[in-house]
């Protein structure tokens, strides 16, 4: 069956501490993001913040997944509420918002993607979010399904992850691995034991709140290490790495001698 996203049965799931396999789109492409979501993963993140997308390229993305059962997440540029608006009346219900570093960046995206007096969401009568305006309780109910889940990607971030995740309206603590290994000095290497050992005091931190929390891994050793530390929300690749490197291993079937 088709992901529906009002009411947000993933942002259910999410709470409830599934395991939500997921895939990274960065190719700004709807025909690849379709054939991602012919497979079939638990989300789909469509990235503005890496890849060269926007409201425009990100609304024919959305019809390419309508018949899937994936759910549609989204990556912001920023922390900014009128592109957060923008995305919001585009058709997004899920929100990954990038570089959230205290409480008071929190508060601010949550309050990005709620309409008034919960948020400071501006008001278009008729958009693709509400079906331009032929979904009669939209307005009522669409604070609540939301889905926000905030990316920890530096050392104020991690230090701050107790207060972020108290935030009401903060549904997941997401950790960018290699924003966080270049806050520590260890850029391009993740797996350096201060990275390590500082994801691990973040998804802690979370668990002790009540929140769960996602990761980008696109190793399977490091997927499995991080579900094993707690992690539910967990994209495990991305289309523009698995296109590079099976095309990259099909060449080199027949360029490298045998």
């Amino acid at each position: 069956m088709p992901y529906q996203p009002f009411p947000n049965t993933f942002k259910r799931d999410l709470l409830a501490g599934k395991t939500l396999i997921g895939c990274w789109a960065s190719l700004a492409s709807p025909i690849t993001t379709e054939v991602l979501g012919v497979v079939g993963f638990d989300w789909i993140l469509l990235d503005g913040e890496h890849s060269p997308n926007d409201v425009i390229t990100f609304v024919p993305q959305l019809m390419a997944l309508k018949d899937s059962v994936s759910a549609p997440f989204v990556r912001p540029s920023s922390n900014n509420d009128i592109e957060i608006k923008r995305l919001l009346d585009a058709g997004f219900y899920n929100f990954l918002i990038p570089f959230v570093q205290n409480a008071d960046e929190a508060l601010k995206a949550v309050a990005a993607t709620r309409y008034p007096p919960a948020g400071i969401r501006g008001v278009s009568v008729a958009q693709r979010s509400n079906r331009y305006g032929t979904v009669a309780n939209y307005f009522q109910e669409i604070n609540q399904h939301i889905c926000l889940a905030v990316q920890i990607e530096n050392r104020q971030g991690v230090a701050a992850t107790a207060d972020i995740a108290a935030v009401p309206g903060v549904d997941c603590i997401f950790v960018g691995p290699s924003d966080l290994a270049a806050a520590y000095g260890h850029l391009g290497n993740a797996a350096h034991p201060e990275v390590q050992a500082a994801i691990a005091q973040v998804f802690a931190q979370a668990k002790t709140a009540g929140k769960p929390t996602g990761i980008l891994a696109p190793q399977e050793s490091d997927a499995r290490r991080y579900m094993e530390m707690g992690a539910t929300f967990v994209a495990v690749g991305s289309d523009l790495g698995v296109f590079k490197q099976a095309t990259q291993a099909m060449l080199d079937k027949y360029r490298k001698p045998q």
